[in-house]
């Protein structure tokens, strides 16, 4: 009987692990469902699967609830990026933020955590390869907004990238890494499904996948 493709992603990350001497268990599977229906994600859910990813939080917002009421210890993450108006909406519904990037969203989250009378751990996005097009704060920034984070009381958990594409990603793995290790940070979120072997050898503890479980998008 084949594989389900939840079943090969996690033997994948289970090898590149092995061969960087981690244990799988230290690297989360986050399942990116970003414009899936509720069936696809529930087959994965009946899979045992419970760590899950969107990208925008309206779309979160109009599938989740009722998948959260019914599995519920499903933890949700957003990895997409994040309007300062909707920062409400975003702490009330997810359980972690990968897209933390400028100043002004370190504000809006400490007001939400504030009003919500709770926190949720955040990523800083890093502008890895300094492409104008992607969102993510500048390298010469992160000091600054990692200080701008830390003093408004947002529970920083580690750094996230995403690569430029087409191009072999690991140099860039290996830069966020550096840059976590330099800022006494140990969470890295990165890789995706065309590369997240290759950022599992060079440190990520959460990996982004979509298509590789879910199938193209269309």
């Amino acid at each position: 009987m084949a594989e389900t493709p939840l079943a090969e992603v996690r033997d994948h990350l289970a090898r590149a692990a092995k061969i960087a001497r981690r244990k799988p268990d230290d690297i989360a599977l986050v399942a990116i469902s970003k414009t899936k229906p509720a069936e696809d994600i529930e087959d994965l859910l009946q899979q045992g699967h419970r760590l899950f990813g969107e990208n925008r939080v309206q779309e979160a917002q109009a599938k989740w609830p009722d998948l959260k009421s019914r599995y519920l210890d499903v933890e949700l993450h957003l990895v997409g990026q994040l309007q300062s108006n909707k920062a409400d909406d975003a702490v009330a519904l997810f359980d972690a933020i990968h897209s933390l990037d400028r100043p002004s969203l370190v504000k809006a989250l400490a007001k939400a955590f504030e009003k919500a009378g709770r926190t949720v751990p955040c990523f800083v996005q890093v502008n890895i390869g300094e492409e104008e097009q992607k969102g993510g704060c500048a390298i010469a920034d992160l000091p600054n907004l990692l200080a701008e984070a830390r003093n408004a009381g947002i529970p920083v958990a580690g750094l996230m990238c995403v690569p430029p594409a087409d191009v072999e990603p690991s140099p860039y793995f290996a830069l966020l890494a550096k840059l976590a290790a330099d800022n006494g940070l140990t969470g890295l979120s990165m890789g995706m499904s065309s590369d997240y072997e290759a950022a599992v050898k060079l440190g990520a503890t959460h990996v982004r996948v979509g298509s590789a479980l879910f199938g193209a998008r269309g």
